[in-house]
């Protein structure tokens, strides 16, 4: 079942193969969580937020339209984030980033802080679609799925936020 792609797969279990979420679970949770943590830079709540996209993608598995999987699952992902910050009224710019984690090796605990400091003063929308881009690798076209947009704009905008990253990096070096 392992060579089996992702849109098979979760046309079978919303065919009510519920046992074949346990290999979409492990080929994907670990993007899901790492897209979530950079987002919130919280620990505990990328791994609720992970935990509760699998769920979802259990319970909701009758509304899958044999699309891109990852774009379906990506879209669960981001509006479970943006769930809890509006049930908790919190906002992303505030997040507090005293548990990021940094390299191990002393050199590139600076590159990797500043980035980190550049990223999070992109706007939200900007942060997140350079995070799925270049971190998660996610293509343009199941991004523009993911948000509701067209390729061509999708690819636009994260050129656009990469130019504001750049300039926002290098304005402190």
């Amino acid at each position: 079942m392992n060579e089996h792609t992702d849109e098979k797969l979760m046309a079978e279990v919303a065919a009510g193969d519920l046992d074949l979420l346990k290999i979409l679970f492990e080929r994907h949770h670990v993007h899901v969580y790492n897209f979530l943590y950079k987002m919130s830079r919280d620990k505990m709540l990328s791994e609720d937020i992970t935990q509760e996209v699998f769920y979802k993608l259990m319970k909701y598995r009758n509304s899958y339209n044999n699309g891109s999987f990852v774009s379906w699952m990506f879209t669960i992902a981001r509006n479970s984030l943006h769930t809890h910050y509006r049930r908790n009224k919190e906002r992303t710019e505030d997040l507090n980033t005293s548990s990021l984690q940094i390299p191990d090796r002393v050199d590139e605990i600076e590159d990797y802080s500043h980035l980190q400091k550049a990223l999070e003063k992109l706007d939200h929308s900007d942060r997140e679609l350079l995070l799925m881009n270049r971190f998660e690798k996610i293509k343009y076209a199941e991004l523009a799925e993911i948000v509701g947009s067209t390729p061509g704009a999708v690819k636009t905008k994260v050129c656009r936020a990469l130019q504001k990253l750049k300039v926002i990096y290098f304005e402190n070096i």
